[in-house]
Formats: structure tokens, C-alpha cells, sequence
């Protein structure tokens, strides 16, 4: 099954994207398309995340995790590992394998690249995301900073892909200091929402064409 499902996904990502309408599916209520900051995408700080895909308990998995409480924008919430793009990056590839070593002990060698998702705008933090998709061929040895992460959420496609998942709320934005009534995918007890259940919104939409 991982094997069928990584060949197909590699053709789907060589098709165009569900772009930004899979993303705003999951946008909070008053997060504006991303065409309304063209004139912030060029000028905005750069980041990469990783969706790295992997076999485990008979099935595909990837892994999310749970930030640190940290003073900041993000701390504490859900996210894909992944970071700011530095100088010593030659490519978005490179940063988010760099950034998943140092945060949850992925061995970049053992990764395979597949490619990307369509990048992402977060306003509150001014940085253009830019999500890329790969795979390991057996579950990795994860290893957490933590400082910066509180634990791993290993999560299947199964899981990612259950309707019954998807809800919605109030939450409380930092940006704003306002509740905002926000969809959010309920995964293992967290909250996941905001950039995160965006890029997921798109790539859930990829790996239901791959199970076809």
C-alpha cells in the first residue's frame, strides 16, 4: 500500500494544484484569499515545512507537532516541522529538512523529495510558507528539541481524511486579541487550525485523488 500510495502521490504533484481554494476551505472566518497581500508575498520572510510521509502500523503516516508554549505568534500550537529559510539554504527543500532534523531528529539522507504545495501566506508572522512533500521508505527515529516542541503527532491518512474530524470554533487569535470563529481539524485532541489546516486542507485534497 505505501508504495502504490507514494507513486501516485508523486504523479499527482506534477499535476496543477487545488491551491488556494483547498486552503480556504479551513481559512479562519476572517483570513482574506491570498491574492489581497500580492503586494506583501515578494517583500514577506521565506519558511519551508516538511510533510513527510513514512509506513507505520500497516498504513501511511505523517507527523505533525505540538510547539512549545513559547512567547510568539505560534507557540503552542500545531504545525508541520519546518522553519524560517537562512542564508545557508539553497532551496526550500534544504530548509525544511534542515529545520525537521534540528526539531524532531529527521535524517535528511533518509529522506525522498517529492515536491510542493502551493505556498502559503501567514499574515500575523509576515512569512511566505512553503510547503514540500516527501517520504521515508520506514518510520523514523524521532527526536525532539524541546525547547521548541513539546511532542510528535503521528498521524494517518485515515485520520487526516475523517470527515468527523473537521469542526469548527471560537479561538482566541494573538493577532488580533479577538475570538474568531475558526474551522479546525480535531486530530488526537489538538486544534489544528490556521496555516496548518490550511496546508492540510489542500494536501488532504491531493491524497484523496491518490486512493482513487
Amino acid at each position: 500500500m505505501f508504495d502504490k500510495f507514494i507513486a501516485r502521490l508523486a504523479e499527482e504533484l506534477k499535476k496543477p494544484l487545488p491551491g488556494e481554494e483547498a486552503q480556504h476551505r479551513m481559512a479562519p472566518l476572517l483570513r482574506q484569499k491570498q491574492i489581497f497581500y500580492k503586494d506583501r508575498l515578494q517583500a514577506a520572510r521565506k519558511a519551508a515545512v516538511l510533510m513527510l510521509f513514512y509506513p507505520f502500523n500497516q498504513s501511511v503516516y505523517t507527523v505533525l507537532m505540538l510547539r512549545a508554549d513559547y512567547p510568539g505568534t505560534h507557540g503552542g500550537q500545531v504545525s508541520f516541522p519546518g522553519g524560517r529559510f537562512e542564508p545557508e539554504d539553497a532551496t526550500y527543500e534544504h530548509a525544511a529538512l534542515r529545520e525537521a532534523k534540528e526539531e524532531i531528529g529527521i535524517v535528511p539522507e533518509k529522506v525522498k523529495l517529492l515536491g510542493r504545495l502551493t505556498p502559503l501566506y501567514i499574515p500575523p508572522s509576515d512569512f511566505l510558507v512553503h510547503p514540500v512533500t516527501g517520504y521515508s521508505p520506514e518510520r523514523p527515529d524521532f527526536v525532539l528539541d524541546t525547547t521548541e516542541v513539546d511532542r510528535i503527532l503521528e498521524v494517518s491518512i485515515a485520520e487526516l481524511l475523517d470527515s468527523t474530524n473537521m469542526k469548527a470554533k471560537q479561538i482566541m487569535h494573538r493577532s488580533t486579541g479577538m475570538p474568531v470563529d475558526t474551522p479546525y481539524f480535531d486530530i488526537q485532541g489538538q486544534t489544528v487550525w490556521g496555516a496548518t489546516a490550511m496546508m492540510l486542507s489542500e494536501l488532504n485534497e491531493i491524497i484523496r485523488k491518490c486512493l482513487k
